[in-house]
């Protein structure tokens, strides 16, 4: 492994900070704003904590920022192994982001209802109103996101399981960790619900991946970010 590469690292980053930005945001602070299957207590909270929502949202448009990063990371790492799959790619990272964003730009309108619905009283067409932005943040936002990203990141990791930049088992653990999701969300839209402890076993990878970029660097011999004078594996 190239341990001594400064540059190379800098993927390590990038899935970290991914990682760090989506993980707020999923396990602590929506958890803090929304009470699943009650919108009313969920607006009663987001009205009381405005502060909070804000920081969800703020976070939330970190995180889209970090996918464009990221991808735009991987694609200069692997795009030699085959340009065309890594742009494809790249280019599902970043419609993720742009979903990522148009999605929580309904979390501001969640927000304005909320307050109003708890200071007016909370009637009950303010209620359908958040209703309606519940679902449409939750559907732009999580459901399409994720159907932008499991394509993206198949590619990418079987690039990376090519490539041999890190050692296959970390892109194996991706590749096949991303396909249950890609199948739950395909599910999800036809109104089959599928259990989210199907997300689990992805759940630590871009942490994982992270810190063993940082710590180890990418092989030697890889196409790395920063070293065109590098030999790569042959497609």
């Amino acid at each position: 492994m190239n341990a001594g590469s400064n540059s190379s690292r800098i993927l390590g980053v990038a899935f970290l900070l991914q990682f760090i930005t989506s993980f707020s945001s999923g396990f602590f602070l929506q958890p803090a704003l929304i009470a699943p299957g009650n919108i009313s207590k969920s607006m009663i909270k987001i009205a009381n904590n405005p502060w909070l929502a804000k920081t969800y949202i703020l976070v939330e448009v970190l995180t889209a920022l970090g996918i464009i990063f990221l991808g735009a990371i991987l694609f200069l790492t692997l795009k030699k192994q085959n340009e065309n799959m890594a742009l494809t790619a790249l280019g599902f990272y970043i419609l993720e982001a742009v979903l990522g964003v148009v999605g929580k730009s309904q979390a501001f309108s969640l927000l304005h209802i909320s307050q109003e619905y708890v200071a007016a009283g909370q009637p009950a067409y303010l209620l359908t109103m958040g209703q309606v932005a519940y679902e449409s943040m939750d559907f732009v936002g999580l459901t399409l996101l994720m159907l932008a990203f499991c394509p993206g990141a198949i590619l990418f990791y079987y690039l990376l399981y090519k490539s041999r930049v890190v050692p296959r088992a970390l892109s194996l653990w991706g590749l096949i960790t991303v396909v249950p999701l890609l199948i739950a969300i395909l599910l999800s839209i036809f109104d089959y619900q599928v259990p989210e402890l199907v997300a689990l076993p992805y759940i630590p990878f871009e942490f994982v991946i992270g810190i063993w970029i940082l710590v180890k660097g990418i092989r030697e011999g890889s196409e790395t970010i920063g070293s065109p004078g590098l030999s790569r594996p042959s497609a």
